[in-house]
């Protein structure tokens, strides 16, 4: 069956960086379109950034543009994003989507002084 595991969360200061990874198992990982979406106290879910299959489009939420990077490894079958220059607006719970089908069960980002 799908198994995405999110890990990589954790306590840092604003302007910090952290990097998620998101293993996955139980596809095709090489045919897939892969998500990070995230989820703030009291808020609904909100896209985060968007990979193709291949690794060769990305998308991003405005306000991390610049900020964020979402990559694969494919040989991994692992997806990851890479936040820098991080906010207390960026804190949430983070999980990784197959096609906005399937979901992990998040890890969480907190961004305090």
């Amino acid at each position: 069956q799908v198994q995405l595991v999110e890990s990589g969360g954790g306590l840092v200061q604003p302007g910090g960086s952290l990097r998620l990874s998101c293993v996955t198992s139980g596809f095709t990982f090489s045919t897939a379109t892969m998500l990070w979406y995230r989820q703030a106290p009291g808020e609904g879910r909100e896209f985060v950034a968007v990979i193709s299959n291949d690794g060769s489009n990305t998308n991003y939420k405005d306000s991390v543009k610049g900020r964020f990077t979402i990559s694969r490894d494919t040989a991994k079958n692992t997806v990851y994003l890479e936040m820098n220059s991080l906010k207390p607006e960026d804190t949430a719970v983070y999980s990784c989507s197959l096609n906005g089908f399937y979901w992990g069960q998040g890890t969480q980002v907190t961004v305090s002084s």
